[in-house]
Order: C-alpha cells, then structure tokens, then sequence
C-alpha cells in the first residue's frame, strides 16, 4: 500500500491538486470573549454560540470579519453562571441541561435542582455568601427572539451533574454518566413533551461510570460512546454502541485501543464516521475529584481519530482507494469530473496527513526530532 509522499504529490495532475484543501485557520477581530474552558459552543445557522461560565458570544461565520459579539438584551431569567454543562440543538433552539457552578443564598434555598458542593463556598465573615454545586436544570435559548426561558419539565430527571455527555436524536436529548456517576446511567429528555426517562439497560455488558467522555448519535436508533476517566482515575480508550429501541450496550472493537482520550471532542462524520479531536491521553490526581477537573494535564492530543461505525457504500471504498494510491493512477484520476476529483482531493489531503502522523510518529520512537 502507497502513501502520498511530498515528492509523489508534486507530480498529481494539477486538476486533481487544484482540487486539495487545506485547512484554515481563521482568527476572529475585536473579540470581547476572554480566553476561557469548559463552555459550551454550538452552531445554529451560519452563528456559532458560546455559553459558560456566565455570558453568551456569538460569532457569524458568514460575516466579513469574524467578529463575536456580546448577546445582550435577552428577554426572561439568565441562567446562574456555570461551566461542564451541555447543549442541545432542536427546532433552531438550543436547550442547557446541568453544569457546576455558583449560586447566592437565596438561590439555594429556592432550588430544589442544586447539589451544594461542601468543599468549596465564598463567605463574606461569618456569613456564607455564595454556593458552589451541581445542579439538573433545564435552560432554553431561542436566537431568533433572544428569549431565555426553563421549561417545566415531568418525570424523574438525572441527578445533578457535570462534565456527562449528551448528543440529540431525532426529538429526544440524551446524557449519560458524568462527575462521580459509579454506573454508566442514561436519560433521556422529550424535547416536545419535556419529559424525563431513565432507561434501564438490558444487557449483562456494559461500560463503566464515567466522565469528561462523549456520546455521539450515529443512526436513527444508535448512540456512540468513547473514552473519558473512569471513577478510578483511568484514562478510556474504550467504545461502546447503546442501541435506544433494544436498550443494549455492544463494545466495539476499533483500531485506536492504544489512543485514551478524555476532555475531547466528538461529531458525527461522512458515512456515519465518528470523528474524535483533541482531548488529554493523561491525567493526574490532585486531592479528590473536584480539585481533579481544576488541575487539567497538559498533555494535549492534536491527533484526529475516526470511527467506522457502517460498512462503507462501493463509492466511498473507490474513493478512498484512489487517495491512497493516488501516485499510481494520478492520469486516470485526472479524467474524473470536477466535483468527483474536490471530494478525491480531500481524500487525499486526509491520507497524506495521517502518512505525516505516522512518520513523525516513528521518529519519535527511533529517538528523532
């Protein structure tokens, strides 16, 4: 099997190398947005949205300059500041659900949806101020009218909780595990009626608890899960399929069981692919598990891992046959149709920067720079 090497890409048709993309990196002017982690960001239309902890940003990715900015003159209750929360996107609104974060004292004795944190809390004197905690409340968003309204929701909702993962399907949001969850437990949340599940899984398999992992709908009935730090400090390489109408779990064997990844993030690709970026391979203890999420490893990962989850179409397997071997048919690649020969050169951008991962893999390896 060939790879494209710098030399043998020098010498494709200059049709199909027009047709090559490389990324781009744009930087945004005027931002009011400082550096930060642990938001949430989500793309509604052509805007992308950031939330947490406390002020929403949006920036136009249609726009000239890239410019975020501030969204305010909301109409209804902002909710209390917060961060490792999450997001879904239903019907051109997105809907908050859980987090950690602050609240004053009346806030505390109103919510019935808040865990206090014992472990930390700001005093003023003798008197206790503001509480830190955990809490299960849903939030909704509406860019159209930058209307902030919490549904009342029915059923029994998840406990409170941060850094879980969730992912929309269909009319249903999901969430699953998060910070010291023992079991992997899953709920569900009717985006229509706004009631709450919990479904019992059925299979004697199942993944451990978890957090700071994702979860990733792939089908009209299938939820992928992978990675995060066990409730034993372990970084997870494993991967799992949770099938919503059979309610099992089915691991599933892939090729990155040597890749843990906590922290990262997860989309749902091109034919089903799951497509994993970033992330932390490593992480250290510090106290207990709380002060864990304050004192993040270092050890970044800018490696993109995908997940086969379906069996490819015939078209998807030609095209990836002829980026990897573009070399030896760059002629006949050049008779293809122009749209054909845009989707063959992303093909061959991606095959081309795995080779180079590869490589600069080995040499770490044999001792090189």
């Amino acid at each position: 099997m060939s790879m494209l090497s710098g030399a043998e890409q020098q010498q494709l048709s200059a049709s199909v190398m027009g047709s090559i993309e490389e990324p781009a990196v744009v930087t945004a002017q005027r931002s009011p947005v400082s550096p930060r982690s642990d938001h949430i960001s989500f793309l509604e239309g052509h805007n992308l949205y950031v939330w947490g902890g406390c002020q929403m940003y949006c920036v136009d990715l249609l726009g000239v300059e890239y410019s975020w900015k501030k969204v305010t003159d909301t109409v209804g209750g902002t909710p209390s500041p917060r961060v490792r929360h999450s997001c879904w996107v239903y019907k051109n609104r997105l809907i908050y659900f859980g987090g950690y974060g602050c609240k004053t004292v009346r806030e505390v004795n109103n919510s019935k949806s808040f865990m206090v944190d014992e472990t930390s809390w700001a005093t003023i004197g003798s008197d206790f101020f503001q509480f830190w905690g955990w809490n299960n409340e849903v939030h909704m968003f509406e860019p159209v009218t930058a209307t902030w309204t919490e549904p009342q929701t029915q059923g029994q909702p998840p406990e409170p909780r941060s850094s879980h993962a969730s992912t929309t399907l269909g009319h249903k949001g999901y969430i699953c595990g998060g910070l010291e969850m023992q079991m992997i437990d899953i709920h569900c949340l009717d985006l229509v009626t706004w009631t709450w599940t919990q479904i019992e899984h059925q299979a004697a398999s199942f993944p451990w608890g978890r957090t700071l992992h994702t979860l990733t709908a792939i089908s009209d009935d299938t939820l992928f899960l992978f990675g995060g730090l066990s409730t034993s400090g372990d970084v997870l390489s494993d991967g799992w399929e949770f099938n919503t109408k059979t309610r099992e779990w089915r691991e599933k064997d892939h090729a990155h069981k040597d890749k843990p990844r906590l922290w990262h993030s997860a989309d749902k690709g091109r034919d089903s692919d799951v497509v994993i970026f970033g992330g932390s391979q490593t992480y250290h203890f510090v106290m207990d598990s709380v002060a864990v999420l304050r004192s993040p490893s270092q050890n970044h990962c800018a490696d993109v891992l995908v997940f086969q989850t379906q069996p490819y179409s015939l078209s998807r397997l030609c095209e990836d046959c002829i980026g990897k071997h573009i070399f030896s048919v760059q002629e006949q690649a050049s008779w293809l149709p122009a749209k054909l020969q845009k989707t063959i050169g992303k093909r061959i951008s991606y095959f081309r920067a795995n080779a180079q991962n590869i490589d600069a893999g080995s040499l770490v390896h044999k001792g090189g720079p």
